[in-house]
């Protein structure tokens, strides 16, 4: 066997690329199966769906809802976080950090913001459940306990998933003219994404 100048055995180098390889492909892995789980589940529980809504606020303003999806339990609001790290957060901290192997940063607690969006949605359908939920993708971890409206895939489609479609479909119906009503109150947003 052949050694480098430095006195390293030829075949090191190969394994330490190989090992890189295989580090990089999991991450990548991991990236990219993330997105068409979303779209399972997402598929899984909403009957149907508006990405990009804005809607009246109720103090002569409007404000944006990512993502409000018709489910058999009435109507859900989803702001999805895609973080990669540890996050420490909880219902009353101001701030929630989140720090990963490459950096380390704050962000306002997310919670308040999806209070705002549920009270609007309310406003326009009174008489239909509306929840709200921050989706974390598996790429965060709650190491000090998960807050109250913080959820993850797996828990979202326990506590939104119907097993009984037939059903289901009933109670979906029973929403859809409050469904219309929300997007006959939509206003156009025409932002870029």
């Amino acid at each position: 066997m052949t050694d480098l100048p430095t006195g390293i055995p030829l075949q090191w180098p190969w394994l330490a690329g190989a090992a890189a390889l295989l580090v990089a492909g999991w991450a990548l892995y991991r990236r990219f199966r993330r997105l068409p789980r979303l779209q399972q589940v997402l598929s899984e529980i909403a009957y149907d769906r508006i990405d990009g809504l804005l809607i009246p606020n109720g103090d002569e303003g409007e404000i944006q809802i990512d993502h409000l999806l018709l489910t058999s339990q009435g109507l859900l609001i989803l702001d999805v976080k895609d973080v990669v790290g540890r996050v420490f957060g909880s219902d009353k901290m101001q701030e929630w950090t989140v720090i990963s192997s490459e950096r380390r940063y704050t962000f306002p607690n997310p919670q308040a913001g999806l209070y705002d969006r549920i009270a609007a949605v309310r406003q326009i359908v009174r008489q239909v459940p509306v929840a709200g939920r921050l989706l974390f993708l598996d790429t965060a971890e709650f190491t000090k306990g998960v807050p109250g409206l913080v959820t993850n895939l797996d828990r979202l489609e326990a506590e939104f998933g119907e097993p009984d479609k037939a059903a289901a479909k009933v109670k979906v119906k029973a929403f859809e003219p409050h469904w219309e009503l929300i997007r006959r109150q939509a206003l156009h947003d025409d932002r870029p994404r």
